[in-house]
């Protein structure tokens, strides 16, 4: 990986909610109104993606190169995930894993400590 991969990965991270489910769900070609819905749909309602917050993300990934216009479907750009992309999207996913491991297996579980 080069330099400036390493900077943008870290750029990045921690990613926010809305920019990693986009990111996540563009491992399928898709428009960004799909992606709103599919938000909607995968997170049982608790996350909406608005247009604005969609579109403003897709711009930025898309200028930053971690996401690409595969087509133009009835007015409707079409995007994917790029290599630079999957990687910032495996880190990602790399943090959040380590952070549910803490939540699941605490580094002094079944240590007595000392109340102070």
């Amino acid at each position: 990986m080069s330099r400036a991969n390493g900077q943008l990965i870290e750029s990045y991270l921690p990613m926010s909610e809305s920019g990693y489910l986009i990111l996540l769900f563009l491992q399928q070609p898709r428009h960004g109104y799909a992606l709103m819905q599919l938000a909607t749909q995968e997170t049982n309602g608790r996350v909406t993606l608005g247009a604005s917050t969609v579109y403003t993300i897709l711009y930025k990934m898309e200028q930053d190169g971690l996401i690409e216009v595969v087509s133009e479907v009835d007015r409707r750009k079409v995007y994917r995930i790029t290599p630079i992309g999957r990687d910032i999207l495996a880190a990602e996913i790399d943090r959040l894993d380590a952070m549910l491991r803490l939540a699941v297996e605490p580094a002094n579980a079944g240590k007595e400590e000392a109340v102070c």
